[in-house]
């Protein structure tokens, strides 16, 4: 099997691939814009994929590529496929989960769209929500009270190390060009109820406090910066309280064995919310 590169080697996802590539034997070179960050003992090139030269390095000798997208906006994806297609065959795209309308956002379906046409060997790993992303209520549940809007809002949020555990499979094992694997946990629980299982798990009492829309809206542009950005979660969120995201039953198919739990999940990341 011939050279992998790992973009976003020190991401939720990227760090567990890298470690986990490297623990098998596999030949593995990590790609990072802080290299003093990667935590698996392999070989490391600095580099950024805005910056597109800074790319052309790190795909010498490399036969496959897990690909991690930097932010919200295609920029210089173009530019970056193209750049991959001239030296890899095969890579394996992190995108996104498929909502009832069967389409991923904008963003991704661009860059879906760009590696099909590039020549490349392809699979599309579409998570749902990350259950990393209830990191972010961490300082509310060290006061006790998570104020945060659609308490009813319900996920089938996926532990990153599935993902990491799915990556390692597809780039390993024959089979999986021009498949899109729709990945989730194996329960649906609303947000109520993901931050009740963080405090049993964390040993806090927490309970919900159901935040207006309208203020969520004003705190969170404020906090983030970006009010449509905002308006857009918002928009998702509420259609999860009547449209809950289901449960998938593909990495359980993939791994032979069932998804982590949230509160597996929840377990592993006690030490976040002390």
């Amino acid at each position: 099997m011939g050279k992998i590169l790992v973009t976003g080697a020190t991401g939720n996802v990227g760090r567990h691939l890298t470690t986990r590539l490297a623990e098998a034997g596999l030949e593995v070179r990590a790609f990072a814009r802080r290299p003093e960050r990667v935590e698996a003992a392999v070989e490391v090139v600095q580099g950024d994929l805005t910056v597109p030269g800074t790319l052309e390095p790190a795909l010498k000798d490399v036969e496959s590529v897990f690909l991690l997208w930097p932010g919200f906006s295609t920029g210089n994806a173009a530019e970056v496929i193209s750049a991959i297609a001239g030296q890899a065959r095969r890579v394996v795209y992190l995108s996104a989960h498929v909502g009832d309308g069967g389409e991923a956002p904008t963003h991704y379906q661009e860059i879906e769209g760009l590696i099909r046409r590039s020549g490349l060997g392809w699979t599309f790993l579409r998570p749902g929500g990350f259950a990393a992303n209830t990191l972010g209520w961490a300082e509310q549940i060290r006061q006790g009270v998570v104020r945060w809007p659609y308490g009813q809002a319900s996920r089938a949020l996926i532990h990153e190390q599935d993902i990491a555990a799915v990556a390692v499979h597809v780039l390993t094992s024959a089979g999986h060009n021009g498949a899109a694997y729709e990945l989730t946990g194996p329960e649906e629980l609303t947000q109520a109820e993901q931050v009740r299982v963080i405090g049993e798990e964390s040993g806090r009492e927490v309970r919900w406090e159901e935040q207006p829309s309208e203020e969520a809206l004003e705190r969170l542009s404020a906090a983030w910066g970006d009010p449509a950005w905002v308006r857009s979660a918002l928009t998702t969120w509420e259609g999860f309280v009547t449209r809950p995201e289901r449960a998938t039953d593909t990495v359980e198919r993939l791994l032979g064995r069932p998804a982590l739990s949230f509160r597996q999940w929840a377990r592993d990341h006690a030490a976040d919310f002390a």
